[in-house]
């Protein structure tokens, strides 16, 4: 099993005060996912930018973009994003 994906999904337009219209990841946030090694700290991430998707809004397209590249990639998406899709 690989490890958990980059919660990119391919838009990479950082229109909404420089965090990217497709998954809410500024620029940094993107440079330090790929820095991240552990699995877990991976999992930790993609949890704390759900928590920012919601306070920032209009993200209600991330989750099932990012459960199909999960599924595609063969990966256990992290619980909380199950109820989501």
């Amino acid at each position: 099993m690989s490890k958990t994906p980059s919660p990119c999904i391919d838009v990479c337009k950082f229109k909404r005060e420089g965090h990217c219209i497709g998954c809410s990841m500024t620029k940094a946030q993107k440079s330090l996912f790929k820095e991240l090694k552990k699995d877990k700290n991976r999992e930790a991430f993609v949890e704390m930018l759900r928590h920012q998707q919601e306070r920032l809004g209009k993200y209600s397209h991330w989750a099932p973009k990012y459960l199909r590249k999960c599924a595609k990639k063969k990966v256990k998406p992290i619980s909380s994003l199950k109820d989501l899709a």
